[in-house]
């Protein structure tokens, strides 16, 4: 199995409330994809982080092989949700791929 880890922080500019508009959104659009993609056998969006933390919120996400999360990258569906709820409100990713 592969995993998928990602850490954003949203542009400052928003304010808490447009903040929270936009994670759930996020959210909603990411775990949308599940069952919609081949390979993709968990998807999680964290959007609650507690004060301590440094990042608005983190996907979880784990992959039959990385041939699998190679395909998810890729795939209209993914690029969709990225290119349209992501990355226009996000300044800052950080990702780690692993097997497991």
């Amino acid at each position: 199995m592969v995993k998928h880890v990602i850490l954003w922080q949203l542009k400052e500019e928003y304010s808490a409330e447009q903040k929270k508009k936009i994670t759930s959104e996020i959210k909603e659009g990411l775990e949308g994809l599940y069952g919609k993609i081949d390979g993709l056998k968990e998807i999680k969006v964290y959007i609650k982080p507690l004060e301590s933390s440094n990042a608005d919120l983190m996907l979880w996400s784990v992959f039959e092989s990385k041939e699998a999360l190679k395909r998810y990258a890729t795939h209209p569906l993914h690029v969709a949700v990225a290119d349209g709820k992501v990355r226009p409100f996000t300044s800052s990713r950080v990702c780690m791929d692993f097997e497991d």
